[in-house]
This record gives structure tokens, sequence and C-alpha cells, in this order.
């Protein structure tokens, strides 16, 4: 295992683990760890994975030596691998995406992993600060297999008791049914990722979790940084660091130009 990495080289890894060959795999706009993290499970262990960067479907598994000129989506990438537009990724065959898996954002996350892109502030008519907006994270949310918050930052002012707006469903007001009962039929939010943790779920309430942190981070700097109560296990483990061949896939074949090592 490595000791020499970034934490945004950590999560990158870890999301890689989380994702299994033949899924079709969502990442939006300005998400560099989930991007780092999707190509690099396709290009380790997933050659049949679908990787869609806003609306642009590629497979390059079976490419060798492929330049990620820069993270977001980039057209010259499509010199490198076979690239298309279809229906099959669009919002007209939901019904079928229990297989695609999502990640979200947020400029608010609640104890129940509800998210807000939508802005800060009581006055929707004058925010204190104003989001990018929804665009197609409410559907994809409400319909995909599973999703994963990626924060780029941990604070009592992302991390809050209550979003002040909610641009994509978590699990409510919590429940193991906070879901069901409203007849969503995605799987909703397994893991939040931060700079300082990883948070799940818990089965019966659907709170969130401390389920690691990362190396050199407590339990307790954690709690005070979130604006929560957390739940918190009796025993914390900490997140697994890199492998030297997955960090090498990473840093050779992704992030070439070394983004996630700032």
């Amino acid at each position: 295992m490595e000791t020499d990495y970034s934490i945004s080289e950590l999560l990158a890894v870890f999301l890689a683990r989380e994702l299994n060959d033949g899924e079709v795999l969502r990442v939006g706009v300005a998400m560099p760890v989930a991007e780092a993290a999707v190509r690099l499970a396709h290009l380790t262990h997933g050659p049949n994975m679908d990787l869609v960067f806003l609306g642009g479907r590629m497979n390059v598994a079976d490419l060798d030596n492929i330049p990620m000129p820069a993270f977001g989506w980039d057209r010259r990438v499509v010199r490198w691998a076979e690239s298309f537009s279809d229906t099959g990724h669009r919002f007209d065959r939901v019904k079928d995406w229990s297989n695609h898996v999502f990640f979200i954002g947020g400029v608010q996350v609640d104890a129940y992993g509800n998210t807000n892109l939508i802005g800060v502030g009581p006055d929707y008519r004058k925010l204190k600060f104003r989001g990018p907006g929804s665009v197609g994270t409410p559907t994809l949310s409400t319909h995909v297999g599973r999703y994963y918050i990626v924060l780029n930052s941990h604070n009592p002012r992302v991390l809050v008791e209550k979003c002040d707006y909610i641009s994509a469903y978590g699990w409510g007001t919590g429940g193991a049914d906070a879901r069901s009962k409203l007849g969503l039929p995605g799987g909703g939010p397994k893991y939040c990722i931060t700079p300082l943790c990883i948070f799940d779920f818990t089965e019966d309430t659907r709170r969130m979790r401390l389920h690691s942190v990362h190396p050199g981070i407590s339990p307790a700097r954690v709690q005070k940084d979130t604006g929560f109560e957390i739940v918190m296990p009796s025993s914390v483990r900490t997140t697994p660091p890199p492998l030297a061949e997955e960090l090498a896939a990473l840093r050779t074949r992704v992030d070439t130009a070394g983004r996630l090592r700032t």
C-alpha cells in the first residue's frame, strides 16, 4: 500500500473500488474526483462499463495510452474513443436505470442525504448564495440504482441539519421506507464522501453514520466540522489507502496532469 497520496487520490480510488463492470456511470460537470474514479474503474476492472460525461458516452477500455487532457467533458477525447450519442443514456428510458450509478455534489447536504444545489437563504428571490441549480439531478437521483454524494469541502455550512432547499431527495426525514413510501424507484445515496471521512446511512433511520475517517483525522474532528449530530459507531475504521498499482494507474493513465495531487 502507498503512503504518499493526496486525499483526492484516496477518494478517487475508494470510489473506483465501488463500481462494478457492466454498470453505466454518469458524471456531471465539475466533479474531478468522481470523473477520475469512473475512468480508473473502467480501465482497471470494468471493460464493459459505459461512461457518460454530460451526455457523451464512451468506452475506451480496449485502447492503450489514452491521453486524458483535462477533467470535464473535452471533445478531444472523441479522437481516442468510440463515442456516440443514443437514446439509451438519456431521460426517455429512465425505467431501465437500475444499473446506472450517479454522483452528486451540493452547496448543502443534510443529515439524511438530501442535497441542495439551488442556493442558501430563506428567501428564494434573494438568496445569500446561488448554486448552479438542479438541472437533471432530481430525475437522475430518483431513478438510478444508487448514487454517491461527493463533496469538495467539509464544514458546518455545507453539512447542515436541514437543507434550505432540496434538489435531490436522499432519505427525506428518515426511516427505512423514506423512499419506497413515495414510490421512488432508485436506490438512493449509498455514501457521502468528503475530504475528512466517508459517511454511510443507518439501516433503520437512514441518518448519516461515520463509516471511516481518512488517515490523520479523528472522529472528534469530523463531528466538530459537521453541522448536525452524526451517528457514531463504537469503532471507526480508517479509509483504506490506495494500492501501488491503483495509484500508478490513476497517475499514468487517468490523471496524467496531476490535478488530483495538488
